[in-house]
């Protein structure tokens, strides 16, 4: 998750990776609906008082471009918010929250349509689900996605496997 102003340094670091992984890397992206199934199966979850949770996902992917064509022709989102609960998994979460989000509750959007995803609370969950989520055709063409999800397969330990996969 970037959570800085991207720099010049930054730019000739993505554009690096990305020349060195963009063919290595197939398609892999999972669907907007098994990714909740992930998040069931790894964190204890509160459901949310949805409706502002779910209109700021909506609006995050019909406001955008790139989100939006991710949507197949003639379809809306389809959101499900989440808290994470402060037990189990959960908790190793908010102890490695950034400072940014400390005290806060980790919130979880997902878009079941286009896999559309936000976490407001925790670099670290949406590093982990930007990796198990994966890059689609058009992520694959686009420098600093690639570049992202090497970074988040490393964060991981993940890469290898998803260089071998393929």
């Amino acid at each position: 998750m970037l959570t800085h102003q991207s720099t010049n340094a930054d730019l000739a670091r993505w554009k690096e990776e990305y020349a060195t992984y963009k063919d290595r890397l197939r398609p892999n992206r999972i669907s907007g609906a098994a990714l909740p199934s992930y998040l069931e199966s790894r964190y204890p979850l509160l459901p949310v008082d949805g409706a502002q949770a779910n209109r700021v996902v909506c609006a995050n992917i019909l406001e955008n471009e790139c989100f939006r064509r991710e949507l197949p022709p003639d379809t809306q989102p389809s959101p499900v918010c989440r808290i994470i609960a402060h037990e189990g998994a959960g908790e190793a979460l908010y102890r490695d929250q950034d400072d940014v989000f400390a005290g806060c509750d980790i919130l979880v959007g997902i878009d079941l349509t286009s896999g559309y995803f936000l976490v407001e609370g925790s670099s670290l969950l949406w590093d982990e689900l930007f990796a198990r989520r994966g890059l689609n055709e058009t992520d694959l063409k686009n420098f600093y996605s690639v570049a992202e999800y090497v970074a988040c397969l490393r964060r991981f330990g993940w890469l290898e496997r998803a260089l071998t996969e393929h």
